[in-house]
């Protein structure tokens, strides 16, 4: 008998972000058709648990510009949507979301705040793998923080050549 791993979901206007929880897991396999029926295989545990899931998205997405990476606690899956738009909700039909599917409010944003880049915690690309296209999408790019401490580390080194006296102040203000 399978079990159903658990699944968080957040969105943007063109893209829904899907993560299915599920650590060590083997012989992984997800498939996305453009009707947005979206499904999840894979075995877990010590025991070899086997996981299944089948989720008919909202509605119907771009399987070509999906992406998807399997890493060692997750897999997370950046699936386009077919036309930009907010989705009321990750599921079509009238039913009550699953237990398992939950919003993963550290990816989430508002509409109004869509502009905003998603800072994925230093997760690694490098083998990221698409469901259809090769390449990265530019919306994964790191935040700005590590361009503001390198600004903030020059111009301790500007007030350093200028004041030498000011090294100590200078340094202890960051």
């Amino acid at each position: 008998m399978s079990r159903h791993p658990e699944v968080k979901w957040a969105q943007r206007l063109d893209k829904v972000y899907v993560t299915v929880q599920l650590p060590d897991a083997k012989d992984v396999k997800v498939n996305l058709e453009p009707d947005g029926s979206f499904t999840f295989s894979g075995t877990a545990g010590s025991s070899n648990n086997s996981y299944e899931l089948k989720l008919d998205l909202f509605d119907k997405v771009n399987v070509e510009e999906s992406k998807i990476n399997t890493g060692v606690r997750s897999i997370f899956c950046i699936i386009e949507k077919a036309e930009k738009g907010w989705w009321k909700k990750l599921l079509r039909g009238d039913g009550k979301t699953p237990h398992y599917i939950k919003v993963d409010w550290d990816k989430w944003v508002d509409e109004d705040d869509d502009g905003d880049k998603l800072d994925l915690g230093g997760m690694d690309f490098s083998n990221f793998g698409g469901m259809g296209a090769e390449g990265m999408d530019d919306d994964l790019e790191d935040t700005d923080d590590e361009e503001q401490e390198v600004d903030k580390l020059q111009n301790v080194e500007k007030t350093e050549e200028a004041h030498p006296d000011a090294k100590m102040e200078a340094a202890s203000s960051t």
